[in-house]
């Protein structure tokens, strides 16, 4: 029948654009894959750097041969990368946590007319305006008050928490929102005050959602780059206090990649710090199928 035909038709249409969008988004990804890959191990198999000086701190990336040749140890820009996001996520994680309880349980419609378009407001400003809000108001103030130069980890880390904020309040929100309505009315049936039910019955039962925010949160406090590069400094050392500067993996790399020479042993080892990037993100995905998986299970 023609009507019938004509329905295959574009149902077969269709099926072809979304399996060529999907066929694309794999190849890109396998492409970004496979190019960083082979431009970041480069460091290894044309360079033959060890792995001993790739992971040490020593930082002389085009100091001469007589003066002993260049060192490419990238354990500052990862430490530095690690301690800011983890800090940064312990801040941001209760108060993410509570403002979702409120939005979703204290007080549903304020949450959504007031928090949540606030939150989705937080979400939305630029990386930069962060970072240059950090450099006006809170470099001077720590400068002024702690001591230091203001340039820091401390900097870092508050800068840092407000963005991954909204990511945190929204997917806990979300978590809480999506519990049964069946597990409250049972702890009141049992005569659980409201806060008792939320602390003992809601927040166990949405752990794994709470936790996949924790960790979407740290996943792009991790790749963060240019709010960062802003307020801490970009020492290459490793910091002894919060009122240190010191450097992370993606400040590195904007800051050193445009100085170099394509396949140099500098330009390479920026490659492999992005490649390092690349696998703490696969890493972070990796964990947030398996809590989403553990969720969805319950």
């Amino acid at each position: 029948m023609p009507w019938l035909n004509r329905n295959f038709r574009r149902e077969l249409k269709g099926y072809a654009l979304t399996f060529t969008c999907a066929l694309i988004a794999i190849m890109l990804t396998a492409a970004i894959i496979t190019f960083l890959s082979w431009k970041g191990l480069s460091v290894f198999y044309v360079h033959k750097v060890s792995l001993t000086n790739i992971f040490s701190v020593d930082w002389w990336p085009d100091r001469p041969p007589e003066a002993g040749g260049p060192q490419v140890g990238i354990l500052t820009f990862m430490f530095g990368s690690v301690v800011t996001s983890i800090l940064a996520a312990l801040v941001s994680a209760p108060f993410g946590v509570t403002v979702a309880v409120f939005m979703a349980e204290i007080s549903p419609r304020l949450g959504q007319r007031v928090l949540q378009p606030v939150i989705e407001l937080l979400a939305g400003i630029p990386s930069v305006v962060y970072g240059y809000i950090g450099l006006s108001i809170l470099v001077p103030f720590i400068r002024n008050n702690l001591g230091g130069t203001g340039f820091s980890l401390l900097a870092g880390v508050l800068v840092l928490a407000v963005m991954i904020l909204p990511t945190i309040a929204s997917v806990s929100t979300d978590a809480l929102r999506a519990l049964p309505r069946s597990l409250k009315e049972a702890a009141f049936a049992l005569g659980a005050t409201r806060w008792q039910a939320i602390r003992m019955v809601l927040l166990p039962t949405a752990r794994a959602g709470i936790l996949m925010g924790v960790i979407l949160g740290l996943a792009r406090a991790f790749g963060e780059a240019l709010a960062v590069q802003m307020v801490i400094g970009n020492k290459r050392e490793i910091p002894h206090s919060i009122l240190d500067p010191l450097i992370t993996l993606t400040s590195g790399i904007t800051m050193d990649m445009g100085n170099t020479v394509q396949g140099s042993l500098w330009n390479d080892t920026l490659w492999f710090m992005a490649t390092i990037l690349l696998v703490i993100s696969f890493f972070f995905i990796l964990v947030i199928r398996m809590l989403g998986r553990k969720g969805a299970v319950r």
